[in-house]
């Protein structure tokens, strides 16, 4: 079960490990928790637990999308058509209001698919084209791995930070 933070990871195998590690923590956090209580606002200032999964999910979305466009020589709209990094709590309201209302199975349903496309594009990476900064154009100063760590390991231990916090305060 999850104690504390991982390190940042450096190498693909750490990147592997503590993705997939902080994915399942967070999925054996949220096991045991009933359904009303992961769908209660309040994990994450007014989005329930249930909507925090969907977050997940929706920024792996937007990663791929980066990770697509960027590899085909494109130069993605990060972090998204009309927001900028500035604007960013505009756009995460934007995935809230987007998927409210989804029932949770299908939000775990997406999670998992695409974690799994996610981790696809880690294990399809050498240590060198994940870590080296500018290696892609289109991952401006940082590295595809930068990018890649905020879409998993680091995101998934900010959830599962917020979701203990909030089940603690349900005690």
């Amino acid at each position: 079960m999850y104690n504390n933070a991982m390190p940042r990871p450096k190498t693909k195998s750490e990147l592997l490990e503590f993705s997939e590690s902080n994915y399942q923590n967070l999925l054996e956090l949220i096991n045991p928790i009933p359904l009303e209580v992961l769908s209660q606002v309040g994990a994450c200032e007014h989005w329930s637990c249930k909507d925090i999964l969907a977050h997940l999910h929706a920024w792996h979305g937007l990663y791929l999308s980066w990770y697509e466009e960027g590899m085909t020589g494109g130069k993605p709209e990060m972090p998204a058509s009309g927001y900028t990094w500035k604007t960013t709590p505009e756009l995460n309201e934007k995935i809230f209001e987007q998927y409210k209302d989804m029932e949770l199975d299908m939000i775990l349903e997406l999670l998992e698919g695409t974690h799994q496309e996610v981790m696809a594009i880690i294990n399809n990476h050498t240590d060198a084209e994940l870590f080296t900064k500018k290696l892609y154009d289109w991952t401006g100063s940082t590295s595809l791995g930068s990018y890649t760590i905020s879409a998993t390991s680091s995101h998934y231990d900010w959830a599962i930070k917020h979701i203990k916090k909030y089940l603690k305060s349900k005690d």
